[in-house]
């Protein structure tokens, strides 16, 4: 690891434009083009080829495709992964995402930022945050989630939110910018368990 990387850990400015991090992103771009080019039947290739180039990833996920990922060893992901069409992580931070999280189509975690400097933003400087993501979250369709940001385990983040400040355990949250909605209860689900009302075929 260099000096630019080290910074680039540490959330500090660094230049994204330095030799080896530029390689590695190629690299990554690289991975990504090939497994979207797998076929979705060739299931047991598509899980080894993640399993082989990803920073780590627990058993029994599926990652629907086109899937995108700019530093691919700098994702870490837990047990039973699902995640949708469309799904882009933008990861020169760590990542980590922990058991049973889901994601709805055209999703992203973007931990990447660029100064609001003019002049640092055309030398290439960036700065990145990390994301956390705990376990049993459920990420509605159209979801973005920025550096430095954390989720706990067992929300539900709604459709189309922008999540820029930590959403604490156990709630719903939505909206841009997110935010916490209501506490999640058993009583959550009973209006699903009887159909659409006065829907029929």
């Amino acid at each position: 690891m260099n000096r630019e990387e080290e910074k680039a850990l540490k959330g500090m400015f660094y230049d994204a434009q330095d030799e080896e991090i530029d390689a590695e992103r190629v690299r990554s771009q690289g991975l990504s083009y090939q497994y979207n080019l797998l076929s979705p039947s060739e299931q047991k290739k598509r899980e080894s080829f993640i399993k082989k180039e990803i920073g780590s990833i627990g058993e029994g996920f599926r990652i629907e495709q086109p899937f995108y990922c700019d530093f691919w060893r700098n994702v870490t992901i837990g047990k039973r992964f699902f995640s949708n069409y469309n799904f882009m992580i933008l990861a020169p931070n760590k990542i980590v995402i922990g058991d049973d999280v889901k994601f709805a189509p055209n999703c992203g975690i973007y931990a990447a930022g660029h100064p609001f400097d003019p002049k640092d933003r055309i030398a290439g400087i960036e700065y990145t945050w990390p994301v956390r993501i705990g376990n049993n979250v459920w990420i509605g369709a159209g979801c973005s989630v920025v550096g430095g940001v954390s989720i706990g385990d067992d929300s539900v983040i709604a459709a189309g939110s922008v999540v820029i400040k930590d959403i604490p355990a156990g709630v719903l949250a939505g909206g841009n910018p997110c935010k916490v909605i209501r506490k999640l209860s058993s009583s959550d689900d009973e209006k699903y368990k009887y159909g659409f009302p006065g829907f029929s075929i």
